[in-house]
Parts: structure tokens; sequence; C-alpha cells
């Protein structure tokens, strides 16, 4: 794969400038997110890690559209959320597979398509593709309930992945598996980036994940979410589960321990 880093346009593919968000609740008004600012490049995999509530999914549907920020701007492409939703330009992978059970798996990838108003002959064309990219040839006449947890998350990739957008925006979608799948997981996803050349923005509670996968990893405070440190990786994109032994994997692990304990005592 080519090194996007040294590509990269002065235009960020996600940027967020003085973002806030507040939920108003039958208890009062909640502040999620406080004062966010980030840039996110094209072919960049970006991680988001912080406690739970911390508004890292609250994030992920600011850009979205799915939640609409009360304070700030974001754009996406160029584009507010909304316009950038109706041209398609993102996928997005839930925290469950969410495949509807009386569907075959190429049914369940089908149907963004379907909805989309693709011809059957396309349609036909990227599901064979997309699951090829996730290693799931061969089962696509299989139902959801005949496949193992992380191989139903490989169709949620896949489904994600039919209408080719650039971003793919991921919901800590490997946090119900046990860790051995996870590391398996892991490893592939790192290699469908690598080939699909994505931008890449992915909500993890995992450190050694989030470590392992990003170019850019993002900080977060408990509530009202605050990026507390953005660290950007100096290891190389090829990485072997074993550089997780690394001094540098443990140095990168070390500040983001830094940055999480940092925005406990800041709160």
């Amino acid at each position: 794969m080519k090194d996007t880093r040294s590509s990269q346009t002065n235009a960020p593919v996600i940027e967020a400038q003085g973002l806030n968000l507040t939920f108003e609740t039958a208890d009062g008004p909640v502040q999620a997110l406080k004062d966010v600012e980030l840039s996110i490049h094209k072919g960049e995999f970006v991680s988001f890690i912080g406690p739970s509530g911390c508004g890292k999914t609250t994030f992920l549907r600011v850009i979205a559209d799915l939640e609409q920020p009360t304070a700030g701007t974001i754009t996406v492409n160029g584009m507010t959320p909304a316009e950038a939703r109706k041209a398609r330009a993102y996928g997005y992978v839930f925290q469950a597979a969410g495949l509807y059970p009386w569907r075959t798996i190429a049914g369940n990838v089908k149907l963004p398509l379907e909805i989309m108003g693709y011809a059957k002959s396309e349609q036909e064309k990227r599901v064979k593709n997309v699951l090829e990219l996730v290693e799931l040839s061969g089962f696509e006449r299989k139902f959801p309930w005949q496949l193992s947890g992380g191989m139903q998350q490989r169709a949620s990739i896949a489904r994600a992945l039919a209408f080719d957008a650039d971003i793919l925006l991921m919901d800590e979608p490997f946090g119900a598996l046990d860790e051995i799948v996870r590391d398996r997981l892991n490893e592939q996803l790192l290699d469908l980036w690598a080939r699909t050349e994505k931008t890449i923005g992915f909500v993890t509670h995992s450190i050694p994940e989030a470590v392992y996968l990003s170019t850019k990893i993002v900080v977060m405070s408990p509530r009202p979410g605050r990026i507390t440190d953005i660290i950007d990786s100096p290891l190389p994109r090829a990485r072997p589960l074993e550089i997780r032994d690394s001094p540098e994997f443990i140095e990168i692990a070390h500040r983001v321990r830094e940055g999480l304990r940092a925005g406990h005592l800041d709160d």
C-alpha cells in the first residue's frame, strides 16, 4: 500500500472546530461533548478511546449525522454531515452486527444497494467483491445464525463497504468478542484498510487495540467529552501482532494511559 501520509491534502476529510453537544433530558441538560477540535485526513486510521460515557460514540454519530451538535462546526469531505450522508460519503459499522436473521449473508450485504437502487447485476458484483474482501466467500447463502460472532461482524463490515464509501465509521465493532477472535479481526481489519486505503474512525475501550490499529489515537476525558491527547503513531503500517511487545508499542500505550488518567484528574 502506498503511504498516504505524504499525499494528504490541506483539507481534512473530517474537521471539527469548537464542537459541543448538550442533550436535553428530563433531569436537565447533559453535556456530552465540549470544545472538540480535531482534523482527520485521507487514509488515516483514527481510534477514539476513553471511559464509558465520554462521548466517543456520540462524536462518531455526529460525523454520521445521527446527532446534531449544539455549538461549533463539523465538516465531512467539505460538506455538512447531512450533505455527506446524502452523498453516501461513509459506511457505518455498529457495535452489534445488526444482520436480519431472515436474510442470507449476501442478502444482508445487498440491502443498502437495493435501497440505493443499484442494478441487480451491479449488486451481485459488489456483494461478491466485498465478501471476498472480508474473507467470507462461500458463505453467501448462509444465514446469520449459522455464523460465529466474528463472522457476523465481518458481514456487517462488508455491508458497510458495499457502496464503496471513502470513509468507514466503526463503533466498537469487536468489543463483545473474545480476545483470540478479536486479535484475528484486528489483523484482518488492518489488511482490509491497507487494500482499500479508506479513512477509518474507530471507537474502542481497549488500549492495545487502539495502539495496534491506529495511525492516530484520540484520547477523551469523562463527560463532558473533551480531547485530552492526540497521539500520532510512529509505528509502521505493516504491523504483525508481535509488534505489541516492542518498546515503541509499550511507550504509546503508556502515553494513552497517561492521557486517560489526566482526563479523570481534570474531571
